[in-house]
């Protein structure tokens, strides 16, 4: 053990004493600076946001664009519901009665009515509506003339109850905010509504 430590010592003696190892000086105490210091160390962090910048630039149009098709697609599903309550609206005028039913004009205003009681124009919306009739036994409607003109046995039958029907059908136009390729500017909804008309009232 003695012998290993002097051979230690007189290695130790061979570097010299200018040394730093020598002198019981660490690289830290000797005043030599690290290459780092003085040199911009945000000089990286600064990439990375520019890099971040160009990044949201180039996805940016691509953005806007599903945001657009989002509010499209929104404006569309928002006129198709209301086609459909103005459909909805025109049966629930027109199934009152036998008379109702067939009054066309009063079942196309009040369809219109409650179009434009939201805001959309009425020019904009067409209506027509169809009565048909026939006898309903356990639930299976056979067909028949609702008039004696062409029924003569219309308001009975020999099963089942007598049943009339009435089918409203509106149509409207979406318009597109914007034009799109490949993709028209406007576009037709339909919707039906199809009620039993209260034969007694």
């Amino acid at each position: 053990m003695m012998a290993l430590r002097s051979r230690t010592e007189k290695l130790m003696a061979r570097r010299g004493s200018g040394g730093l190892v020598g002198a019981g000086l660490s690289r830290r105490h000797s005043g030599v600076r690290p290459a780092c210091i003085g040199k911009p160390l945000f000089r990286r962090g600064y990439t990375r946001s520019g890099q971040s910048l160009v990044e949201v630039a180039l996805m940016l149009p691509f953005l806007l664009l599903l945001l657009l098709g989002v509010i499209e697609l929104g404006r569309y599903a928002y006129i198709g519901i209301l086609v459909g309550n103005a459909a909805r609206a025109g049966a629930a005028y027109g199934v009152q009665s036998n008379v109702q039913s067939v009054d066309t004009v009063g079942i196309q205003n009040a369809a219109i009515n409650d179009f434009v009681s939201n805001g959309q124009p009425g020019s904009s919306l067409t209506v027509t509506s169809v009565v048909t009739c026939g006898c309903d036994s356990s639930g299976t409607v056979t067909t028949a003339g609702c008039t004696p003109a062409t029924n003569p046995t219309a308001g009975t039958c020999a099963s089942g109850h007598w049943t009339v029907i009435l089918a409203v059908t509106a149509s409207g136009t979406f318009n597109s905010l914007f034009n799109y390729p490949g993709i028209p500017s406007s576009i037709s909804l339909s919707r039906v509504s199809a009620l039993r008309v209260n034969v007694n009232g």
